[in-house]
């Protein structure tokens, strides 16, 4: 398992649009990954756990991965939040 804190750099926070591109792109991969945030856990596969989340720019969050390919969906997930 790996762990690593991302800050959220969307500048208009996570949307409908860039958390469907998220969940996407986290499908690519067969590690279970999560985003912890606060006391919330939540399956970054999952589109309507993505939208319970509510996160905004500068956020900080943990993307946790689990899995044979964990280290590179870890990698491609920070880049892609940390991006906007």
């Amino acid at each position: 398992m790996m762990k690593k804190e991302v800050t959220i750099k969307f500048v208009n926070g996570v949307e409908a649009s860039p958390i469907a591109l998220l969940v996407q792109t986290a499908n690519r991969f067969s590690s279970s990954i999560y985003i912890e945030s606060g006391d919330k856990k939540v399956n970054v596969k999952s589109i309507m756990g993505m939208m319970s989340l509510a996160m905004n720019y500068e956020d900080m969050v943990t993307v946790v991965t689990e899995g044979e390919d964990e280290k590179e969906a870890l990698d491609t997930l920070e880049q892609f939040l940390s991006e906007g």
